[in-house]
């Protein structure tokens, strides 16, 4: 005849298996659907200064000064799996020094039951635009994207670009004046 512990390991050895198994049938309900949407982005105004940086030394280095428009909407990305949406708007650019540029200047959470439908006018960057050196004047090929990861109940974590971008040039010339 089995214990109690004995009859008790059992029945949560059995418990738990059932409850792995269907956590993984609600993962696999959600792992194949489509999340990518539509956005739209766009500049309204772009200046560059060449101030210096005083976290890691006295060189100046070119600082970029940028306000946009952000129109999305993110209804549709959530489902029961889906806790909270992180997002984030990078930029991308080249450089002589470096072939490859990625800078996140604006991030949100945005929870289950919040408003997913984004229209932001004439919002500021959340995060400096700092290059590591004079890249910024007169780059004629900045590109923002938005993207988010998403944060399921069970499951992987995506990571998920917007279709659609925005491409816009900095000034040719350095902005004297305060903003």
């Amino acid at each position: 005849m089995h214990s109690v512990l004995q009859r008790g390991n059992s029945i949560l050895a059995y418990a738990l298996s059932v409850l792995a198994f269907l956590t993984f049938c609600c993962f696999i309900s959600t792992v194949f659907l489509n999340y990518t949407t539509n956005t739209d982005i766009k500049t309204v105004k772009v200046l560059v200064k060449n101030v210096p940086d005083y976290s890691a030394s006295r060189e100046k280095n070119d600082l970029g000064f940028l306000t946009f428009d952000l129109k999305t909407d993110l209804t549709h990305l959530f489902n029961w799996n889906v806790k909270q949406l992180f997002l984030y708007l990078t930029a991308e650019y080249t450089t002589p020094s470096n072939e490859l540029n990625q800078v996140v200047l604006w991030d949100k959470i945005i929870l289950r039951g919040e408003n997913a439908v984004l229209d932001f006018k004439n919002m500021n960057t959340k995060y400096y635009f700092w290059d590591d050196g004079n890249g910024l004047k007169s780059n004629k090929n900045i590109t923002l994207t938005l993207s988010w990861n998403i944060i399921p109940n069970a499951g992987l974590l995506p990571n998920v670009f917007a279709t659609g971008s925005h491409s816009f040039k900095f000034p040719v010339e350095y902005t004297t004046s305060r903003m």
